[in-house]
């Protein structure tokens, strides 16, 4: 049998920002790579947090091979349907009023959020249109010791019907509530590759257990605040062809809604996660909704 031939890249990896956020040169995605070469790629993604690769001539099929060498894939969104003949494929496209202009982790609402997620740029307007990632295991690391403290102990519920979704539906995006889904997750996870404590936050938190709906909001929004700091963050400038690749598990990031009427569209795939875990041992848990359908993939 005729094995399928890869190439090894001569991969090199510039830090963008002081706590966040690399430049991966030296590869192309779009052909099989040898396992040191996709190796290689995962480090600096769990190290940087979030990865960019500019000119990757992507299609779907050579983006979900080359995101399934990083795990197994979910299907592309728990409530909206994928493209036809595109199962695992989420399409971020302002023709459909697609917006993520608010400060958000990936999918949180459900108990086995998304490891990693791969988007590709198709549609870049000529200006504005960047995102902002930040990093949730140093903005954890910044606290001030008894905030950390608290912040250990404390389990938040993320739900759809969220901030995140009043900017959506602003935008004409009723239907993101068509189901509603909510998940308790701690507020700090241990991640479960590197062992970092990162806060787990952004747009779909909602609420915590046993606290009122003002002192709920409160102090989401104080350490959100903090979470979001621009020293944790890096910022991308979009070209036609990028990839970006982020750990879902430890980053947050807000795509910049400056470019008006012009059109902008990515492409997206997600790598599979798993029930996220607190300092004190506890997994996540759904509280309402069933995303077995998401996680088992298409049928």
């Amino acid at each position: 049998m005729t094995e399928t031939p890869t190439v090894t890249s001569g991969i090199e990896v510039r830090q963008l920002a002081g706590n966040i956020g690399a430049e991966i040169t030296g590869v192309d995605t779009s052909v099989p790579l040898d396992s040191g070469t996709v190796g290689e790629i995962r480090r600096a993604l769990l190290a940087h947090k979030v990865v960019f690769l500019r000119d990757q001539p992507l299609t779907y099929a050579t983006q979900v091979a080359f995101a399934r060498r990083l795990g197994d894939l979910v299907s592309g969104h728990p409530i909206f349907a994928a493209p036809a003949e595109r199962p695992y494929l989420r399409e971020i496209d302002s023709a459909k009023g697609t917006r993520a202009n608010h400060w958000h982790t990936d999918l949180t609402f459900v108990d086995r959020p998304p490891a990693f997620l791969l988007l590709h740029g198709v549609v870049i307007p000529p200006v504005g249109g960047d995102t902002i990632w930040a990093n949730s295991v140093a903005a954890y690391e910044g606290l001030p010791g008894e905030l950390r403290e608290l912040a250990d102990r404390l389990r938040i519920v993320h739900s759809n019907d969220s901030d995140y979704t009043d900017a959506t539906m602003a935008a004409g995006r009723d239907d993101y509530i068509s189901r509603i889904f909510e998940a308790e997750h701690p507020a700090v996870h241990v991640h479960p590759e590197t062992g970092e404590r990162a806060l787990l936050l952004g747009g779909f938190a909602r609420r915590v257990p046993g606290l009122s709906p003002q002192a709920s909001r409160d102090l989401i929004r104080v350490l959100q605040e903090h979470a979001t700091t621009p020293e944790y963050t890096v910022r991308w400038s979009w070209r036609e062809g990028d990839l970006a690749i982020w750990d879902n598990r430890a980053t947050q990031h807000y795509a910049v809604y400056d470019y008006g009427t012009r059109h902008r569209r990515c492409e997206r795939v997600s790598v599979a996660g798993g029930v996220t875990t607190g300092v004190d041992g506890r997994p996540g848990v759904m509280v309402r909704g069933d995303a077995s359908s998401y996680y088992a993939g298409p049928a």
